[in-house]
Formats: structure tokens, sequence, C-alpha cells
């Protein structure tokens, strides 16, 4: 078995186990675990600020932003390809055309991804993974989990974790150390970009709970194409979470800008990133 497929199996089998083993009744419907996510989260959230933030803050610094520019379109152009299958999986096949369409543009005319060619041309980028393609299928998203490093998920995007990383094209570079550069590098790249909301976040009243509806507001949102069930988008119960504290599910009141903050600055390391550790790549 591959080292990616392990390393995703073990954390999935971590989730399994909190999950089977909270004995505490939940207050947030959609959290059953908070317990458990709320120490995992301070953990996630210790390794940014010791590693992945200080890393994003001097990639920022010393890159000019037209590089930036062009890394962000690099790595989204060749996500297009798993993208464009998973379309194709939900259905969705004019959907999947165009993005394998703006992948051979982009390669093409915009030298291998570097300048996003196919947007101009009207080809518009979408965002796919396997875990919304099982949820189009019918597979319901499951309780609330942090997992570590790999941070915030539901249980069926953890689930869809292995069968994504067969589908990314830097974890199938044979190269080790390669594989490694370029995983460490979009992980500093994607966290780079999100430094302007970090203040949104710190000034949060509840950080983890912030994330946690965040997270859960946008995968809604991006499973049904921007168009959520009435109740996902009009829910306005209250809750107590495990420390007491009364909170409201979000109902359309954050940015999207700040919804994506809040999923991936605590998404420290895909499991590309994962086997990048494992290959000995360190950030200097």
């Amino acid at each position: 078995m591959h080292a990616l497929t392990r390393i995703a199996a073990l954390f999935l089998a971590v989730a399994m186990l909190a999950l089977s083993g909270c004995a505490s009744t939940p207050r947030n419907p959609d959290d059953p675990l908070e317990r458990y996510n709320r120490a995992m989260f301070s953990f996630n959230d210790g390794v940014d600020r010791a590693l992945v933030r200080p890393a994003a803050q001097v990639y920022e610094t010393v890159t000019p932003r037209l590089v930036r520019t062009g890394v962000g379109n690099f790595f989204g152009n060749i996500a297009d390809v798993w993208i464009g299958l998973n379309n194709m999986l939900q259905g969705k096949v004019g959907d999947g055309m165009s993005d394998w369409m703006r992948f051979m543009v982009n390669s093409t005319f915009g030298i291998f991804g570097l300048f996003d060619v196919a947007s101009e041309m009207g080809l518009p980028k979408n965002d796919e993974d396997f875990g919304q393609t099982l949820a189009v299928w019918g597979v319901g998203e499951g309780p609330y989990v942090v997992l570590p490093l790999l941070g915030p998920r539901t249980l069926r995007d953890a689930a869809a974790l292995p069968v994504d990383m067969k589908g990314d094209p830097v974890a199938s570079l044979d190269h080790g150390q390669t594989r490694a550069a370029f995983a460490v590098l979009r992980v500093v790249h994607g966290r780079a970009k999100l430094l302007p909301l970090d203040a949104t976040l710190e000034d949060a009243l509840d950080k983890y709970a912030f994330v946690r509806d965040s997270y859960l507001q946008r995968r809604r949102f991006l499973v049904h194409d921007g168009n959520p069930p009435l109740e996902y988008e009009d829910f306005n119960g209250e809750y107590e979470d495990d420390n007491g504290h009364s909170s409201l599910l979000p109902v359309r009141t954050m940015s999207d800008a700040v919804a994506e903050m809040a999923i991936d600055s605590l998404e420290l390391v895909t499991l590309v990133e994962a086997d990048a550790v494992q290959s000995g790549f360190a950030i200097r």
C-alpha cells in the first residue's frame, strides 16, 4: 500500500475511533466530537503558528506578486484534470469538458499553466473533489471532524481523501524530493494567500466555532453548486457548545473569502504534504 494511502487510512481510523468512543451527548448536531475536535484544533493551530504561517510570511516577502500569481495558476491548472473527472462523475458533462478544455488551453497557450488564459476565453474555474461527488451520489456528510494536520473535514470528506490523492498529479510524481518540494510550495503559497484574513479569524469570539461553522457552510455551498437547500440557508437555531457558549449556525452572514480562509488556514497539509514530511523535506 502506498505511503499516502496508509496515512489517510490512519487519520480516518483516528476519527472513527473518536466517534465510536464519544460518550457525551452532543449539543451541536453537526459536532458530536466537539471535545476531541477542539483539542485537535488547538494542536493544528499550534503547528500553523510555529511553522506554516512563518514560512508563508517569508514566502510573501521574498517572492514577487507576479511569481506568486504564476505559482497559483500552475497548481490550479493541474488540478483541473481531477476537477473535470469529478464533474463527469457527478453527471455535469458540460462542466467536466470545460475543465479539461481549461487544462489544455492553459497548458499550451498559458505556458504550462503559469498564465490563466482559459478564464479570459470564458472557461470558468470550477471547484470539485471526490467528497462532493460522494454527496451527489447520496452519501451523507456525517459528523464534523478535525484531523491531525489535515484540518477540518466532514466524515464523508475524510473518507474521500485517499481517492482525491489518487487524482492529485503532485502525489503521482515518482521523484520523492521533487514531489516534496512541490507539495510544500503548494501549502506555503496557499497559506500566504490567506495571511490578510488572519486578523478576522483572530478577532472571532470562538475561533474553533468560527472555523467549524465556516467550513460546513462552504462545503454545503460547494456541494450544491452555490444553491444549498433551505435547511442549510435559513436555519437560525441556537445551540450550546461543550463549553456552555451559545452560538448560531451561519446563515449567509460570512463572505466567501472569510469562509475559505477559515477552511484552508488550518488545513495545514494535505496528504501530499504529509508525504512530503515523510520524504524528509524541511522548510528552511
